[in-house]
């Protein structure tokens, strides 16, 4: 087991009794453990990361820290007090995460994704695009959603000008065929 706080002297702390090092080596052993402690019992997530942040933090004031060993207990764990409110301040601006379980989703309602495209009155556009075969589907897609010409598509597609043309009218008749007049008068 590593030394307890005990193990501390005041004679440690004296200046120039011991190295930076020496010094910060000491006090790690002595006071990390309840540190740790500390943290887990507030019930952090990662406690011994949140730990190495506190002593990052003395590392560099440890040679400005007064009142010895009662004054260094205090002063480390002020550091970790304000971590575990800077840790829990974070926590309570992030919304909880939770794994999605479809098994367990008894939710009967639409998709957002589908309660905007009906909004947008996208829809029956949708569904009817969908119906086409493959080619046709993408021709009418690059065509009218993407904007593309004729030549731009068939180089997409790495077809004929001629080919994409057929395939444009034969879709525009397929379409044409799944809508009744009453579908397309509103």
């Amino acid at each position: 087991m590593g030394e307890t706080v005990e193990e501390l002297s005041e004679s440690d702390l004296g200046p120039g009794a011991r190295t930076q090092h020496e010094l910060f080596t000491l006090v790690y052993r002595a006071l990390a453990p309840a540190v740790l402690g500390y943290f887990k019992g507030r019930g952090v997530d990662d406690p011994e990361a949140l730990a190495q942040d506190v002593f990052l933090s003395v590392l560099p004031r440890l040679d400005g820290v007064t009142g010895g060993i009662a004054g260094l207990r205090t002063f480390v764990f002020s550091v970790a007090h304000a971590r575990a409110v800077d840790y829990y301040r974070r926590t309570e601006r992030r919304p909880r995460t939770v794994d999605y379980d479809p098994e367990e989703d008894d939710r009967r309602v639409s998709s957002a994704e589908h309660e905007a495209l009906v909004a947008a009155g996208q829809t029956d556009a949708e569904l009817l695009i969908g119906r086409l075969r493959g080619d046709q589907r993408e021709v009418i897609m690059l065509r009218i959603v993407a904007e593309l010409s004729i030549e731009e598509v068939a180089d997409v597609l790495g077809k004929s000008p001629g080919a994409v043309k057929q395939l444009q009218r034969r879709a525009l008749k397929a379409l044409r065929d799944h809508v009744s007049e009453e579908e397309w008068v509103r």
